[in-house]
């Protein structure tokens, strides 16, 4: 652009169109229906379609200053000259023969209006510009027209840099420049749909589900409008403070609660497409415009599935309310955008999903506030609904808890530190799966146990007295002590199983014959009675095991809990004290049932024969 920006002349035009540019290679062609009514952008062809934004901001222009449309085309026909110099693309000589016959005629008929030279004009216009639709209009415009007006801006100024020389330009025209830079980035599209994309519209915006999600998610009536306090430099003819333009549901979430920009755009995208996507299927291809009252219900239904789970466990009432007169399709797109809002912007705190389900239990309360009840449950103060920056969410909510999992990570010590040392995901997660999270508040207390960590290095002398110098919360439900009675402790009963029918055959195969049938016999039958011992010495071992490896968890337990591991300790004790003594003592003095077969005479029938038990009972 440097090579191609100034003159010596500045009163005049850039250049001569004659004496710069070659016209043997364009005038020996017929030349289009110079009827200007077809735009320059819809004849350009596909070979140079990149000067189609500088050929529609000229069109834009023309009516307010025909002098800066005529730069614009200018610097239009420049570009398409250095990218094809020859005219071998198709179309292109044609319409660059076209361009140059229109050139020299505007170079004539077109006069300055607002300074007496050409670098001066074209500075002023833009500085006007910006002023009249830019920085007077950002508050009141649709994000649509935000991005056109920014679009035309951004060309205004390339073409400035090549009217101007660099020098030449003053500090106000680059501080707009600098602006509108920045401004550029909230409205570049994302992913699929071009929301605001200026020019002809793509198809798939012309989408009847695509249009009906649009139209549901765009219905802002009776919300709230957030105000905003202008900033301490902006012109004095403003307000000091004015109600901010909200485009949809997503906007106005993000204008109370200080969602980033970029997760508004994604979530605004993806909403808009999960809605779609469900709607598509329940209709045939009939043109409509409104959503089906099912289709977000059941997006609902699926969203907000793990929160009403988590509300049942925790047996408190959820904060998904529809009050009598208000719009229920409105508040569910509210309750469902607001979820997918924390989600995009949770970055590792998506990994515990009860987390995000108390931040949305609280922050779905707030909606609910602002839209019926305004008045605060803890303060008693009305609800305000004034605009927050784009990373109070972040700021005040995402990063404490982040800065809890990033302290974590660092006592791993890389994997080296025993997992009872630090809290991971779940153990962190496991804290909200309690009553005792509504403890944190809204907001969220930082001195809570929850935040508390202790320092990620300790000296060799502190170590010792690491259990009661620091006030960190343990882990919440579990603390696994690495031994080998773990493999007992998991599979007790299979154990128990196989240890008793180990006993019971080693005693049948110990006796005189050996054989299974002499099980009926009475001192075998005696014998392995004693399997019912054995078994009350392994629910004691395996009571003790519950109570010793699970030790550390009990400060985070609850009474029942730990009423519970007692008394099965207590009783399997009792058992294993009791089965004993009266086994042995049942041996050595048999009584009642017992003692009464064990004296009943013999009564023989012959020689080396006698009446068993069996006959005796008969």
């Amino acid at each position: 652009m440097a090579s191609s920006s100034g003159t010596k002349n500045e009163g005049g035009p850039p250049r001569s169109l004659s004496r710069r540019m070659t016209r043997a290679q364009t005038m020996m062609v017929n030349l289009p229906d110079e009827d200007t009514s077809a735009s320059d952008s819809e004849l350009v062809p596909s070979a140079i379609s990149v000067i189609a934004p500088i050929l529609r901001v000229a069109n834009e222009v023309e009516k307010e200053n025909p002098r800066v449309a005529y730069f614009c085309r200018f610097h239009a026909f420049e570009k398409a000259h250095r990218m094809d110099p020859y005219s071998s693309g198709r179309g292109v000589r044609q319409f660059k023969t076209y361009l140059l016959h229109r050139l020299e005629r505007e170079e004539v008929e077109t006069k300055r209006q607002l300074a007496g030279t050409d670098p001066k004009e074209i500075q002023l216009f833009y500085q006007k510009f910006y002023v009249e639709n830019i920085q007077e209009g950002r508050y009141d415009k649709k994000p649509e027209e935000m991005a056109k007006i920014l679009q035309i801006a951004a060309v205004l100024y390339d073409v400035l840099r090549t009217v101007v020389p660099p020098s030449k330009i003053d500090n106000e025209t680059q501080r707009y420049a600098r602006d509108v830079d920045r401004l550029k980035e909230q409205y570049e599209h994302y992913n699929i749909l071009p929301l605001y994309a200026a020019g002809a519209k793509p198809a798939i915006m012309e989408l009847p589900e695509i249009k009906a999600a649009l139209s549901a998610i765009r219905n802002v009536d009776n919300l709230p409008m957030p105000k905003i306090s202008l900033a301490r430099d902006a012109s004095h003819d403003l307000p000091k403070e004015r109600v901010k333009s909200v485009n949809d549901i997503l906007d106005w979430l993000s204008s109370v609660f200080g969602f980033q920009r970029g997760n508004v755009a994604n979530q605004r995208e993806h909403l808009i497409l999960l809605l779609a996507n469900i709607d598509a299927r329940k209709r045939s291809h009939e043109n409509y415009s409104v959503l089906d009252s099912s289709t977000i219900e059941q997006l609902m239904d699926n969203i907000v599935k793990n929160y009403r789970s988590w509300c049942d466990y925790l047996r408190c009432k959820s904060n998904l309310r529809f009050p009598q007169g208000s719009d229920r399709q409105q508040l569910e797109l509210i309750y469902i955008g607001l979820y997918l809002l924390i989600w995009g912007e949770a970055s590792n705190i998506r990994f515990m999903p009860e987390c995000i389900c108390y931040i949305f239990h609280h922050m779905a309360y707030e909606v609910y506030g602002i839209l019926c009840s305004n008045v605060h449950p803890v303060s008693g103060e009305t609800y305000e609904t004034a605009a927050v920056d784009e990373e109070a969410f972040l700021r005040n909510v995402i990063t404490p808890i982040y800065m809890v999992l990033h302290k974590e990570s660092k006592r791993n010590k890389g994997g080296k530190a025993s997992h009872s040392k630090w809290r991971n995901y779940d153990d962190l997660n496991e804290y909200f799966w309690s009553d005792k999270c509504f403890r944190l508040g809204w907001p969220m207390d930082r001195n809570a146990d929850f935040f508390v960590h202790t320092d990620d290095t300790l000296h060799t002398n502190e170590r010792s007295n690491q259990g009661n110098s620091g006030k960190r919360k343990p882990k919440t439900n579990f603390v696994e002590v690495r031994t080998f009675w773990h493999l007992f402790r998991s599979f007790d009963r299979m154990w128990i199983f196989f240890i008793l029918a180990f006993q019971a055959m080693v005693i049948i195969a110990w006796n005189s014959s050996g054989s299974i049938t002499d099980f009926l016999s009475e001192d075998v039958f005696r014998s392995v009675l004693s399997i019912f011992v054995t078994s009350a010495f392994l629910n004691f071992l395996q009571a003790a095991l519950d109570i010793v490896l699970s030790l550390n968890a009990w400060r985070s337990l609850k009474a029942t809990q730990i009423l519970r591991y007692l008394l099965k300790f207590a009783v399997a004790a009792a058992w294993a004290v009791v089965l004993p003594i009266g086994y042995s003592s049942s041996v050595q003095n048999p009584t009642g049932l017992l003692k009464f077969f064990n004296n009943w005479p013999k009564l023989y029938v012959g020689r080396g024969m006698h009446e068993d038990m069996f006959s005796l009972l008969k």
